[in-house]
């Protein structure tokens, strides 16, 4: 059984920043990828950004050179550091994680973490 706790929402103006966290705890034996996704009101969950347990990146156009992504692989934790937010950031953030459990690799999702960019 493996668990994504995630955290570090909440209302920031806009211009802001804020740091999400999501640690995996449970009977882990690989950690593929990390990475945070998002739903807006009305809209489909879209992908942020994520992250490779051997470092590679990958960010959606509209946050780049805004946020970062990184993992510490030692506490399984993925972080996304979110810089000059804006109203359109608004929405509830997931953490995701591709990890090897015993004889199978599942996709994970945790709980989520809502985010309000408003003045």
């Amino acid at each position: 059984q493996v668990q994504l706790v995630d955290a570090g929402g909440g209302l920031v103006q806009p211009g802001g920043s804020l740091r999400l966290s999501c640690a995996a705890a449970g009977s882990i034996f690989v950690i593929y990828t990390m990475g945070w996704y998002r739903q807006a009101p009305g809209k489909q969950r879209e992908l942020v950004a994520d992250v490779t347990s051997g470092g590679i990146t990958t960010y959606a156009d509209s946050v780049k050179d805004r946020f970062t992504i990184s993992m510490d692989n030692a506490k399984n934790t993925v972080y996304l550091e979110m810089d000059s937010l804006k109203p359109e950031d608004t929405a509830v953030y997931y953490c995701n994680a591709i990890i090897r459990v015993a004889l199978a690799t599942r996709n994970y999702w945790g709980q989520g973490t809502r985010v309000t960019v408003s003045s």
